[in-house]
């Protein structure tokens, strides 16, 4: 069985997340919050809270009627880390110049699966 969860418009930029990401990816799921607990990083929070609610979807009777799944039977089948849409914000600069400042957003899917 798979159970997926997503964070969609997570105000991060991918680029952070997506080695939080890697970390986890094929681990088991108890294994897999252990290691994101331990990690300073804010996305690990978000990955970590994204795990948890597909967790909970596992274990959620109205989902899956008839089976009880345990948490150290479930693994990160897939964790993936996309790009969202991005907020545009001008600076200025010198000569009456403007940068572009590029505020982006990250969307974060995770699956996990049962081990047979």
């Amino acid at each position: 069985m798979l159970f997926q969860s997503k964070h969609r418009y997570a105000r991060i930029s991918p680029r952070k997340v997506r080695p939080l990401a890697d970390m986890v990816r094929g681990k088991y799921v108890d294994e897999a919050l252990d290691i994101l607990r331990f990690q300073p990083q804010r996305g690990a929070r978000m990955l970590e809270k994204v795990i948890k609610t597909a967790l909970a979807n596992a274990q959620d009777p109205g989902q899956n009627p008839g089976q009880i799944v345990q948490e150290h039977a479930l693994f990160v089948s897939e964790a993936c880390v996309d790009g969202g849409p991005m907020f545009k914000r001008m600076q200025p600069r010198a000569r009456g110049m403007s940068m572009v400042i590029l505020k982006r957003m990250s969307h974060i899917r995770v699956t996990l699966e049962s081990v047979e």
